[in-house]
């Protein structure tokens, strides 16, 4: 049987062992195109090691991880550009400007000069820095240097974009706001997303499925967000409770 194309992260019973340490344990997951999943856990929840699973920097102890079809592991050169990340610090190189950064996967991926500007430039706009190309880290604000790292992930219009804890670190009237633009970026390119994150408001704001993991890394629970309270509501204070109640029992079990 061919492969689903649709399907562009497949864990499929995935365990990581680190000696005697079990950090995953018969994780399955699949994300299909254009679906936003995210992972709520507490640390040492195995959030990170999924992530290194995912971009190939781990290979499974067993099981299989295939990403857009391919084993980020051992066709790592497959993947080239086709995996985007977004962390909680931007990760900006400070000698460049925010064009020059916006750049950088482009010229990775040996794309024309004339596209990388051309590309560059108009993914600056769409997150609002289009008078901003000629500014370097230092002289741009928190929020600024995160939306020059959002348009730098969707610039290469990879197949999937990694989002781990990417507004954490920031205000939350700017982070609220940043989390609206990622939502009208997905939908516009129909842009497939994990998003590793131990805020519960959040998981719910920018995902289609939440994923609540255990220790070691094993699926707890899955909610579908839209058939859950609405953040921002009465309802939905006494079901984060539910949901942070669930995380510690875990931890302490």
């Amino acid at each position: 049987m061919s492969p689903d194309k649709r399907i562009v992260v497949d864990v499929d019973n995935v365990t990581v062992r680190f000696k005697s340490f079990v950090a995953v344990e018969g994780l399955s997951l699949q994300i299909a195109k254009g679906e936003r999943v995210a992972i709520l856990g507490r640390t040492g929840a195995g959030k990170s090691t999924l992530l290194n699973l995912l971009v190939g920097n781990l290979a499974p102890t067993a099981g299989k991880v295939r990403v857009a079809g391919a084993d980020p592991f051992s066709e790592h050169q497959a993947l080239q550009g086709r995996i985007g990340m977004a962390f909680q610090s931007p990760r900006l190189v400070p000698w460049r400007t925010a064009l020059g950064n916006v750049k950088l996967g482009l010229e990775i991926l040996r794309r024309s000069k004339a596209e990388q500007d051309r590309t560059a430039r108009q993914w600056l706009e769409q997150v609002h820095l289009g008078s901003a190309v000629d500014l370097y880290p230092s002289q741009l604000s928190g929020g600024m240097r995160q939306r020059v790292s959002l348009a730098r992930a969707f610039a290469i219009e990879p197949d999937l974009i990694l989002l781990d804890e990417a507004f954490s670190a920031l205000d939350e009237v700017t982070a609220a706001d940043l989390r609206n633009e990622f939502l009208r970026l997905c939908a516009q390119i129909e842009m497939t997303s994990l998003i590793v994150t131990h805020n519960i408001e959040e998981a719910f704001i920018l995902a289609d499925r939440v994923i609540l993991l255990g220790r070691p890394a094993k699926i707890l629970k899955t909610f579908v967000a839209s058939e859950e309270p609405a953040p921002g509501t009465a309802d939905f204070v006494a079901f984060r409770e539910t949901i942070h109640k669930m995380i510690v029992g875990n931890a302490s079990s």
